[in-house]
């Protein structure tokens, strides 16, 4: 069965040349559906970047990307956009939550560009915010959460149109040591459903938690391991 990720020598150069910078230099990975990864790296290590790569954020200078067997890199901005919008589920560590939207309003948003009819979107933002135990603060806006809730939004926000693949970069950077094991325990239950999660991260304790680590250094994978989980 074809990888749902197949990287084949990606390169991201800057300034090319004598001063170059290989954000990524000649990465190749795969990751199979269904699987729970963490990429970890030091800060300019090159995982914010392969994320990117991974989320159709950004092109690399070299190399091919297939997703879902379809060759990212061949496609027009608009087919990209398609891709984002229907096949991956994004979360930030800086939120990303638009202030005067309450909790629904945000969750909303992304299947408004769906063109979803408005009880659609309606019903699913609703259950989303059920899935991350928000029921009751729908009508709240940011200012009027924590952190930790703030982010709980941000990942209804990033499963409410069931995409398949979670890329999380830094999902609890922000956050403190009650509101990070909330945020795992809902990345746990979304890929026990079935969802593909991908996380970004420095910190040892939250990859310790995935099932598959890569450790990136330079712009190069340096180690690839399965956890004992």
């Amino acid at each position: 069965m074809p990888s749902l990720i197949h990287m084949n020598q990606i390169y991201k150069i800057y300034n090319p040349g004598e001063n170059e910078v290989r954000a990524l230099d000649g990465v190749s990975l795969d990751i199979q559906e269904g699987e729970f990864v963490a990429i970890i790296g030091h800060s300019g290590s090159g995982k914010s970047t392969l994320m990117n790569m991974i989320g159709c954020l950004d092109e690399p200078t070299s190399g091919t990307y297939y997703l879902h067997g379809k060759n990212v890199l061949g496609m027009s901005d608009n087919e990209q956009s398609e891709v984002r919008n229907e096949e991956l589920g994004f979360i930030f560590q800086g939120f990303n939550l638009i202030p005067n939207l309450d909790a629904l309003g945000n969750v909303e948003l992304p299947l408004i560009y769906r063109g979803l009819d408005r009880k659609k979107r309606r019903d699913l933002a609703r259950y989303a915010l059920n899935q991350v135990g928000l029921s009751s603060r729908m009508s709240h806006k940011p200012s009027e959460m924590s952190g930790g809730q703030q982010q709980r939004v941000a990942v209804a926000r990033a499963i409410a149109a069931r995409p398949p693949v979670i890329l999380a970069d830094e999902p609890t950077g922000n956050l403190d040591s009650h509101s990070t094991d909330e945020i795992m325990s809902i990345l746990k239950n979304l890929h026990a459903a079935g969802k593909t999660v991908i996380i970004i991260t420095h910190d040892p304790d939250i990859a310790e938690q995935a099932h598959r680590i890569i450790a990136i250094s330079d712009g190069k994978i340096i180690k690839d391991t399965r956890t004992a989980l």
